[in-house]
């Protein structure tokens, strides 16, 4: 199990990461940074219980950037495991060591002991030190854990999903998205449920999310978004008014944001010059297996034109902008089922 002599790969995902460590093929030093914490807490956390128990005491090294000098931290490297093949050293909080003096590692990541494995997290920011980070590259591997935002959760959500082995329904998986947020340990958690419940190969449906976690297939901001998309205004109200009698799973605040989300892109949509699959997907910065992603925004450009948007943007602003108090002291599921009415009838004319 000991650390492999270093190659050119100095960076991988989260999921390879993972696969590296727990296959035990280790390098000699890894830096963890990012501003997504989680990520670079469960890293640590599969580093900390590699050792067999029994090697823990003498082979482990848990050191904190505020408390430990730097000269310690490879004074404890450099020495030599106690009856096993290697030792590890984990510096955590790395972050809040002063960007000169941790930059000094790279004195040690340039020529690291083959039986140790450095791990230095820099949690929620990225390491300063240019000649560390050369050194890592060179020697060991670098892991930078980016923040996840609305944006870009849906292919994080696809990703977990395919690491479990199973596939999903387009529609269960903008109902995780819708439910779960940017939360990646209760996403973790959900997703492991139903990889427990349903088993290899299965495929997530929204029944299948109904059922193990409790969102309604039938009352859900997917299906808000496509009775707007095809101005039904019975079933997008009879919705808000599900939302009202359920506001636990169903905070307006999560809505807004997806109503904003998606006209925002409609509106890129509509001034997109290339209107090929491809054009459409650069433009709204959507990798090539979701072109289903289009439909919505093709069914949207159909009935809402340029102008409509752009009211309906203003009306959504306005609408956050009155559920957090500025203006209005209306209860948030008025202040909803309003904005559905005007992005229902919405002409063109914008709101000053």
């Amino acid at each position: 199990m000991a650390a492999q002599k270093p190659d050119a790969t100095s960076s991988q995902t989260y999921p390879q990461l993972v696969k590296e460590i727990r296959a035990k093929r280790l390098k000699p030093v890894y830096l963890l940074h990012g501003e997504e914490g989680y990520y670079i807490d469960e890293l640590v956390n599969l580093f900390e219980n590699l050792l067999p128990e029994e090697e823990r005491d003498f082979n482990l090294y848990t050191l904190y950037g505020p408390e430990t000098g730097v000269e310690t931290v490879m004074d404890v490297c450099q020495r030599l495991p106690m009856m096993a093949a290697h030792q590890i050293v984990i510096l955590k909080e790395a972050q809040a060591v002063r960007a000169d003096s941790l930059n000094k590692l790279h004195h040690y990541a340039e020529r690291p002991n083959p039986s140790t494995v450095l791990v230095i997290a820099c949690r929620g920011e990225k390491a300063k030190g240019k000649e560390l980070t050369d050194a890592v590259k060179k020697n060991g591997v670098i892991f930078e854990s980016k923040r996840v935002t609305e944006r870009n959760i849906l292919p994080v959500i696809s990703d977990l999903i395919k690491d479990k082995r199973m596939s999903v329904d387009p529609k269960a998986l903008s109902m995780l998205r819708d439910y779960i947020g940017t939360d990646l340990s209760r996403l973790y958690n959900e997703i492991d449920k139903l990889a427990f419940i349903l088993g290899p190969n299965a495929m997530i449906t929204p029944e299948a999310i109904e059922r193990n976690i409790g969102i309604s297939k039938d009352y859900n901001n997917f299906e808000l978004l496509d009775a707007l998309n095809n101005r039904n205004a019975a079933k997008a109200m009879t919705i808000v008014e599900y939302f009202r009698n359920n506001p636990k799973n169903n905070p307006t605040i999560v809505t807004v944001t997806m109503l904003f989300n998606h006209y925002a892109n409609l509106l890129i949509y509509h001034y997109t010059r290339d209107k090929s699959p491809s054009g459409y997907l650069d433009a709204l910065g959507l990798r090539a297996n979701e072109t289903w992603r289009l439909r919505n925004y093709e069914i949207g450009a159909r009935n809402y034109n340029v102008r409509q948007t752009l009211e309906i943007i203003s009306a959504i602003r306005e609408c956050d902008c009155r559920s957090k108090g500025i203006g209005s002291r209306q209860d948030a599921y008025d202040l909803l089922k309003d904005l559905i009415f005007r992005i229902l009838t919405s002409s063109g004319i914008i709101r000053m």
